[in-house]
């Protein structure tokens, strides 16, 4: 969902802090395209990567803002289409209307956060609302028509989270980013620590988008199977 470019996440240091609540392999992981519409989900995500590279470079807090508004859309999507789903055919939902309005509701924090953080320009914030509505409607339709596609493109698009808040942190321990404080609302979130910084935010949000990533991915092999 972020950068990518020219880093090999498994060789961060930090991938090994006790503060983290995951292994490497975990934390970092690719799930290999099983069929061309994984493949294709996987192209998508890669294609918006390239212009997110190009247009934020390493701003990653400001880049951070106008992605996570994307990211908190396809779980109240998804949670809307399985509530009605759900109502149609008058069955049991195996609890994903919860667990998706949950993913859509922790993506909308990670904004507010970085919000806070980056304080987003003029233009920044014309972004967000033009890419808020350009990317609900595609991806209502895609979940409309393909569900499992559109599963596994927010899995590949949170794999992509997961490396580029790792290169955040790597800029972050290098000097080349200030950790700030970290903003109240996310201590209270995240249930930090009162002198929380921006590194240990990064650690939480990294860590809740390897989730969504697992998950997402396993909600796409579930629909396939």
């Amino acid at each position: 969902m972020l950068d990518t470019t020219n880093t090999d996440p498994t060789q961060d240091p930090k991938l090994d802090d006790p503060e983290i609540s995951r292994d490497d392999d975990a934390l970092v992981h690719h799930t290999e395209p099983k069929d061309l519409r994984d493949r294709i989900a996987l192209r998508v995500v890669k294609t918006m990567r390239i212009f997110a590279d190009r247009f934020f470079a390493k701003r990653y807090g400001h880049r951070a803002v106008v992605l996570e508004t994307v990211a908190a859309v396809p779980g109240m999507v998804g949670g809307m289409l399985q509530h009605l789903k759900a109502i149609r055919r008058i069955r049991d939902d195996q609890g994903w209307i919860r667990e998706l309005l949950d993913e859509a509701e922790n993506e909308r924090m990670h904004l507010m956060t970085f919000i806070k953080i980056a304080e987003p320009s003029k233009m920044e914030r014309l972004l967000i609302l033009l890419g808020q509505g350009v990317f609900f409607n595609l991806y209502f339709l895609l979940y409309l028509f393909a569900p499992r596609v559109a599963h596994r493109v927010v899995a590949y698009l949170e794999e992509e989270a997961v490396i580029s808040y790792t290169q955040y942190l790597e800029e972050l321990d290098a000097g080349r980013v200030a950790n700030v404080p970290a903003p109240e609302l996310a201590i209270e979130y995240w249930k930090l620590e009162p002198d929380a910084r921006l590194r240990d935010v990064i650690l939480v949000v990294r860590a809740d988008e390897a989730g969504h990533r697992d998950r997402n991915h396993e909600m796409a092999d579930e629909l396939a199977a």
